[in-house]
């Protein structure tokens, strides 16, 4: 049995970038190999090869692995809501519970099954790469533990240590961490590495092998702040902002806002900024997506902010709405208690249903009359009906499997759609903003294409340079 599992000393050290970079380097030795995390709580989703939901990190880690994306990697998804969590477990919806009811009725069930989705993965692969989440050693909630040293000691997995040394503090998270693990759980912990270094590594002196001897595990090396275009996760995210572009783009900082690496690649070629409040004076202003399109409508009619896009709408800017932000541009938004006036900007009715809708999807777009080919997924409740048909996108295939129909809606420069990772088609986008350029006068540009593989093996590549990766492939 071949595994290895990567826990860090706080949330946001960045333990999926380096089990992504651990998965790319033993995929490149020829392994087939698998990441696992069993239980995410993050509002970044993917739809899995099932056809089900999972945490966008396990996603990423697997096509780092060259692996079709399965929820047997991340079993247990928790998306956040005002009080408590939805719980998603391998892939489908399982219910609503507050953290008190999570933490002491559902875990150790969860932990069981949990557990079985790994055996699964170890079973057909020749290694898997665990994650943990946030810090093994808080002692509040270890005896209820079912991602960190739980996971750990159920198959006897070595353990690698990564602590965030940019924020500060990182040799005593690595001394209290040690501290805090019991015995048999230290006893599994092999060695550690500081992550998202930026300086002089001299400077650090002997001081990280002097704290490696002092508990009899490795030092690792010292991993450098990375420059990337790989998604964040949202739990610990910082909000990026871009400048000195050409073009202007607000993004509504929805309050339960989801799948916000939606808009990585506005972020590379336009100014954008994601903001809570107005003046709104984007050439194009986005409403994201969100888990919980309620709540959220009504928090932008307090915050003034439908005025805002609506005056927006009036200058000429292009309005664009992203699935729960598309439901939102319509006339009202309807469930089984309540009935909520849209922007009514799109002639859309949308009505929130019980099943959850979660698909890949392969499109034909209709926004720029040269009908590209694109991609993306789908993860939702409401169903959209629309009066009359000028649809955003043509459906062609949904999970591989062929199909046609229509999704949604295009009204002048106001458009929505349920297609996540529509920017992500670099020729749609280039087209998309090429267009608004040529509304200003502006020069044509060409947008710079990449693939996420392509940044993962960047990414691994510095990974590869600066730490001993001889030394982890003895751990197993």
């Amino acid at each position: 049995m071949k595994t290895l599992m990567v826990q860090g000393t706080s949330s946001g050290a960045g333990k999926s970038l380096i089990t992504m970079a651990l998965c790319r380097h033993f995929k490149r030795k020829g392994l087939s190999v698998a990441p696992f995390k069993s239980q995410n709580m993050s509002l970044n989703s993917a739809v899995s090869v099932e056809g089900g939901e999972m945490s966008r990190s396990q996603y990423l880690q697997s096509i780092a692995c060259e692996e079709p994306p399965s929820v047997k990697m991340n079993p247990i998804l928790l998306k956040p809501e005002i009080d408590g969590s939805q719980i998603i477990f391998l892939g489908k919806p399982y219910g609503h519970i507050n953290a008190r009811d999570y933490m002491y009725s559902k875990k150790e069930e969860f932990l069981s099954r949990s557990l079985e989705s790994l055996g699964d993965l170890i079973k057909t692969h020749d290694i898997v790469i665990v994650e943990g989440a946030g810090s093994p050693v808080e002692i509040n909630l270890k005896s209820r533990d079912i991602v960190n040293m739980s996971i750990a000691k159920a198959f006897n997995i070595p353990v690698i240590l990564v602590t965030d040394i940019e924020r500060g503090g990182s040799f005593a998270q690595i001394v209290g961490t040690m501290e805090l693990l019991e015995k048999d759980e230290r006893s599994l912990v092999r060695g550690y590495l500081f992550n998202k270094f930026m300086g002089d590594k001299s400077l650090l002196g002997n001081y990280p092998e002097i704290i490696a001897k002092r508990y009899g595990i490795d030092f690792f090396g010292v991993m450098p702040y990375v420059n990337h275009k790989l998604p964040e996760e949202d739990s610990m995210i910082e909000w990026r902002s871009s400048s000195g572009k050409d073009l202007n783009v607000d993004i509504i900082r929805l309050p339960h806002i989801s799948n916000f690496d939606d808009f990585d690649p506005l972020i590379w070629n336009t100014n954008l900024r994601f903001v809570q409040s107005g003046p709104l004076n984007g050439d194009i202003i986005i409403i994201p997506g969100t888990k919980m399109t309620i709540e959220d409508l009504e928090w932008v009619k307090n915050s003034k902010l439908d005025i805002e896009i609506k005056n927006a709408a009036k200058r000429g800017s292009y309005i664009v709405g992203i699935c729960g932000g598309y439901q939102m541009l319509g006339e009202e938004l309807r469930d089984a208690k309540k009935c909520v006036k849209g922007f009514g900007l799109l002639p859309v009715i949308t009505e929130f249903r019980p099943e959850k809708v979660t698909s890949n999807l392969e499109g034909i777009e209709n926004l720029t009359g040269k009908s590209i080919k694109i991609e993306g997924y789908e993860i939702h409740h409401g169903i959209s009906i629309t009066r009359d048909s000028h649809p955003f996108a043509q459906v062609k295939r949904v999970n591989g499997k062929e199909t046609d129909y229509e999704d949604g809606y295009i009204e002048g420069r106001i458009f929505g759609t349920y297609f996540h990772g529509l920017f992500r088609n670099f020729d749609f986008t280039q087209e998309f903003l090429n267009i608004l350029r040529a509304s200003k006068k502006l020069e044509p540009k060409t947008l710079k294409a990449f693939s996420i593989i392509e940044e993962i093996d960047k990414f691994t590549d510095v990974f590869e340079s600066n730490i001993d990766v001889k030394r982890i492939e003895e751990l197993i």
